[in-house]
């Protein structure tokens, strides 16, 4: 049988050993845990900075769409003023032809004529089609 204070002393060098194991792999496994944090903290740096890449194209892109969107916009607005002024026009010529009691009579006699002649053609072709079947 081995003495004590020899079982003690292997004890304790033990101890130690497992001890300086255990604090050098902490040590090592937070050196590692520390290059993992940073080697995710760097993806997710790049994630971001791909992301924020991503969004100024996008709202360049939408910036590019309102602004042609806009332009699209005044040219109508510029052909609606146009068309208005056309039409106003065309609006105060027939109040002056129906202010006076000749032309209100020509454009009577026109209408009838044209009512007229939509008529007969009606029947016209409403013969065609019954002789024809």
């Amino acid at each position: 049988m081995k003495p004590m204070s020899y079982r003690r002393e292997h004890r304790s060098s033990k101890s130690a050993l497992l001890d300086g194991l255990e604090e050098g792999g902490l040590r090592a496994s937070s050196s590692y845990s520390r290059d993992i944090n940073e080697h995710d903290n760097d993806k997710a740096v790049q994630s971001l900075q791909d992301r924020v890449v991503f969004l100024k194209r996008l709202t360049g892109d939408i910036h590019e769409e309102v602004e042609s969107h806009n332009r699209l916009l005044d040219r109508m607005g510029n052909h609606m003023d146009a068309s208005r002024g056309i039409l106003s026009g065309t609006m105060d010529r027939f109040k002056m032809v129906f202010e006076k009691k000749s032309s209100r009579r020509m454009c009577r006699l026109v209408a009838y004529f044209v009512v007229s002649f939509l008529i007969i053609y009606v029947l016209f072709r409403i013969r065609r089609i019954f002789m024809h079947s």
